[in-house]
């Protein structure tokens, strides 16, 4: 299982390499800016961990509303609070990866 995963990851970097084929924009150094590519992986990383949480998040639920029907309305509060904030943090990863421009 942790070979497949890293066999995963190195084809993901693998093809995600376009992204330092681009020269640089007029005016620029002569070095390699990776801004623009570590805010692109950094979106990457938050969405996976954010669709990893909202699925946790959701099955938790679900089975608590399971286990307590009468508490419904208490759990439904705390699920939509939750799914907002852990959307959140792909929001504002997305907005640095437009800062980074």
């Amino acid at each position: 299982m942790k070979r497949k995963a890293i066999l995963l990851g190195l084809g993901l970097l693998a093809a995600a390499s376009p992204i330092f084929a681009q020269t640089p924009a007029a005016g620029a150094s002569g070095g390699t800016d990776l801004r623009l590519p570590a805010a692109y992986l950094a979106m990457g990383i938050a969405s996976g961990l954010c669709g990893i949480g909202q699925g946790k998040l959701g099955a938790s639920c679900a089975e608590a509303m399971a286990r307590n029907p009468g508490a419904q309305a208490g759990i439904r509060l705390a699920l939509f609070l939750g799914l907002a904030l852990i959307e959140s943090l792909a929001l504002y990863t997305f907005v640095i990866t437009f800062v980074a421009k």
